[in-house]
């Protein structure tokens, strides 16, 4: 009579988290597909984020700078700010005012130098050049140095003590 009819398995199977070799290659190929359909989104979706986010903080700064200027204007509207302005700022005086500005040494506005001269041109650019090359340039007129105001000795009575 013959050998017992129990199928004989020629190749010893492999197991991963209880998976056969093939299955667990299977899930292994769905998890990757689902991962790369879903990386397209999700970058996406924290790029606008991070892009709303930056939207949100210059609308704020936006806002207070409206703010401001709705401010200014409101003093702007002012006369009275209006008037405080052009006397500050353009010197103007009032009518019936009477304007006094005191000058002290040492507080003059330094005037521009003037341009220096115009030199001569041949017309051509290079003739300028070897000009610009070979001639020395103008010396600059040096203005003499004001001298100090003289000062009074004081007065026997003026000194205290």
């Amino acid at each position: 009579m013959g050998a017992p009819n129990t199928p004989r398995r020629d190749r010893s199977e492999h197991t991963i988290l209880g998976l056969s070799t093939g299955r667990a290659v299977v899930l292994a190929l769905v998890v990757c597909g689902l991962a790369l359909t879903l990386a397209m989104p999700l970058r996406t979706y924290v790029s606008q984020r991070s892009e709303a986010e930056q939207l949100a903080q210059e609308r704020e700064r936006l806002e207070l700078e409206i703010a401001a200027l709705e401010d200014q204007k409101a003093h702007i509207d002012d006369p009275a700010w209006v008037a405080a302005q052009a006397r500050s700022r353009l010197q103007f005086v009032m009518p019936g005012d009477i304007a006094y500005r005191v000058q002290l040494p040492g507080d003059s506005v330094p005037v521009d130098d003037p341009q220096e001269p115009q030199r001569r041109t041949t017309g051509a650019w290079y003739s300028d050049l070897w000009l610009s090359v070979t001639e020395p340039p103008p010396e600059p007129e040096t203005d003499p140095v004001p001298q100090q105001m003289p000062v009074a000795p004081p007065e026997a009575g003026d000194i205290p003590g």
